[in-house]
């Protein structure tokens, strides 16, 4: 498993990340403290508590092409706390 911390304090940029993970076929997870859920939802995200930063989680990343985590790193850039 792979860990990434993000930072999503604004609706706009929910719908963004949501719309760049939603471009790759593995799982990922989000987690804040105990709470955990499916970074491709956007209404499971609006659950979390988003004025701290949260854990991006790539389930099963060994079996992941490295250039798809590459791609999604790129993609989810801006959202890197």
């Amino acid at each position: 498993m792979q860990k990434y911390e993000i930072r999503l304090t604004l609706a706009e940029n929910v719908k963004n990340f949501v719309n760049a993970v939603n471009k790759y076929d593995f799982e990922m997870d989000l987690r804040a403290g105990r709470h955990v859920v499916d970074a491709k939802s956007i209404l499971g995200i609006f659950s979390l508590d988003l004025s701290r930063n949260i854990t991006l989680e790539i389930e099963n990343a060994d079996q992941v092409p490295q250039e798809q985590i590459d791609a999604l790193l790129r993609d989810i850039a801006p959202f890197r706390a």
